[in-house]
C-alpha cells in the first residue's frame, strides 16, 4: 500500500497552528503577522513530515504549472545536441521547473499536435528549437503564449531568439590563421548557399576580418558539408594543381574529408596546410592532429533561452551567444616556399560544377524549413 500523502493540515496540526497560518508560511508570505516562532514550528514540522505541496492544486490556484515545453525538429535524436537538452533541463531545474520534450521530425501536423498537447497540460511557456540555425515560422498555436526561439529566428523582430554568434566565429577562424602568419592561399571549403544561415554568417565573418587585414580568400572548394563530398572536392582541387596555405572548413565533417585528401596528396597538417573548422564536434578531438574548431555552445544557448523565457516579457530580439575557439594542433605558420609549389592557384568557386546537388534552393514549404539535404551542423 502506498504511504498516505502528507497534507498541509498534517503540518499545521504538528506545528500547533491553523491551516491558514501553515499555508501562509509555506507560500513564503511575508505580509502577514506571523511570529518568527510560529514560522519556525511550521517549517520544522514540514521537514519532519517530509511535506511536499500538491502542485496540481497549487496550479489550479495560481494558473502556473512550473513546466516548460521544448518543441524541436530533430535535436533530441542528434548526437551533438545532447548538451542543448541538458542545458534546458539543468536550467529549468535550477529555477524549479520541469521540462517536457517533443520532437516533430519536421512534420507540421505533428508539431501542432505536440504544442496543443503541451498546452492542454498547462505548460507555462515554450522553447521552439531547431537542429541547425535557420529562419523559422513558429506555429500559430504558440502566439499568445510565452515562447523563445532556440537556434532559429523569426522575421518578426519582436520574437526572442537565441543563436550561436556565427559571424564572430568567422572572425575568430580568420584571425587564428592571420595570427599564425597566413596571408594568401587561404581557401574556404564547403558550400555557402544563401538559405543556410550558418554558412552565410560564417563566410561573412571570415571575409570581414581578412578584408580588414588587406587579405582575400584565394578561393572556395565547393562541397556538401559531409566527409565524402569534402574529400572528393579537395582531391580534385589538388589534382587540378591547386595549392592552399590554409583551409577554413565550414564544419568538422568537411575538415575530416579534407584531412583524408591532404594525406592522400602527401601533405601534412599543419606543416603543409593549416586547417580550422566550426562546430567542435567529437571529430575535432578524434582527428590527428587534433582539429582547431569553433564550438557551438549548446549548453549556453539552452541556458540563455530558458532564462529569457522565465524572465517574462521584454526580452525580444536576437540574442547571440559566443562560439569559443578550441585551439588544438591543426594551425601552424605557412609552409616555406609555398608560392612556387605547382605554380597554380585555384579560382574562387573551384569544384562547384561537379559537387553533388543539394536539392532545390530555398525553404521547402511548411514553416520555412530548409530541405533535408541542407548542411547539417549537429
Amino acid at each position: 500500500m502506498p504511504t498516505p500523502r502528507v497534507t498541509l493540515l498534517d503540518v499545521a496540526r504538528r506545528a500547533g497552528v491553523s491551516r491558514t497560518t501553515a499555508s501562509f508560511v509555506m507560500a513564503g508570505r511575508t505580509d502577514m503577522r506571523i511570529s518568527a516562532e510560529a514560522e519556525h514550528r511550521v517549517l520544522h514540522a514540514a521537514r519532519e513530515l517530509n511535506y511536499r505541496p500538491n502542485l496540481m492544486a497549487r496550479s489550479l490556484r495560481t494558473k502556473l504549472t512550473r513546466t516548460i515545453g521544448l518543441v524541436s525538429d530533430t535535436i533530441a535524436t542528434e548526437a551533438f545536441a545532447g548538451e542543448l537538452i541538458r542545458g534546458s533541463l539543468s536550467t529549468a531545474l535550477t529555477h524549479q521547473h520541469l521540462l517536457f520534450v517533443g520532437e516533430t521530425e519536421g512534420d507540421d501536423t505533428v508539431e501542432d499536435q505536440l504544442v496543443q498537447d503541451m498546452l492542454d497540460r498547462g505548460v507555462d511557456g515554450f522553447l521552439y528549437a531547431s537542429m541547425y540555425t535557420r529562419w523559422a515560422q513558429p506555429p500559430a498555436l504558440l502566439h499568445g503564449h510565452p515562447f523563445v526561439l532556440l537556434n532559429c529566428l523569426s522575421r518578426d523582430e519582436q520574437i526572442a531568439a537565441v543563436l550561436p554568434d556565427e559571424r564572430r566565429a568567422g572572425h575568430s577562424a580568420a584571425r587564428a590563421l592571420l595570427d599564425a602568419g597566413h596571408r594568401d592561399r587561404i581557401h574556404l571549403v564547403g558550400e555557402t548557399p544563401p538559405e543556410v544561415f550558418a554558412a552565410v554568417e560564417r563566410r561573412a565573418g571570415i571575409e570581414e576580418v581578412l578584408a580588414a587585414a588587406g587579405v582575400r580568400l584565394a578561393g572556395t572548394v565547393e562541397c556538401l558539408w559531409w566527409p565524402e563530398s569534402a574529400y572528393e572536392a579537395v582531391r580534385r582541387f589538388h589534382d587540378a594543381g591547386g595549392r592552399a596555405s590554409a583551409f577554413i572548413c565550414l564544419n568538422d565533417r568537411v575538415a575530416f574529408g579534407a584531412y583524408q585528401a591532404l594525406a592522400e596528396a602527401d601533405l601534412s597538417v599543419p606543416a603543409d596546410v593549416s586547417v580550422v573548422s566550426f562546430d567542435d564536434s567529437h571529430l575535432a578531438s578524434w582527428l590527428r592532429p587534433q582539429l582547431t574548431s569553433l564550438a557551438i555552445p549548446h549548453f549556453e544557448l539552452a541556458k540563455r533561452a530558458v532564462e529569457l523565457l522565465l524572465a517574462g516579457p521584454g526580452g525580444g530580439g536576437v540574442h547571440r551567444v559566443p562560439m569559443p575557439l578550441r585551439e588544438r594542433a591543426s594551425v601552424g605558420p605557412p609552409a616555406a616556399g609555398l608560392g612556387s609549389f605547382r605554380g597554380a592557384q585555384a579560382e574562387p568557386g573551384f569544384g562547384g560544377a561537379e559537387h553533388p546537388q543539394r536539392g532545390p534552393a530555398g525553404p521547402a514549404g511548411g514553416r520555412g524549413r530548409v530541405p533535408r539535404q541542407a548542411p547539417r551542423r549537429w
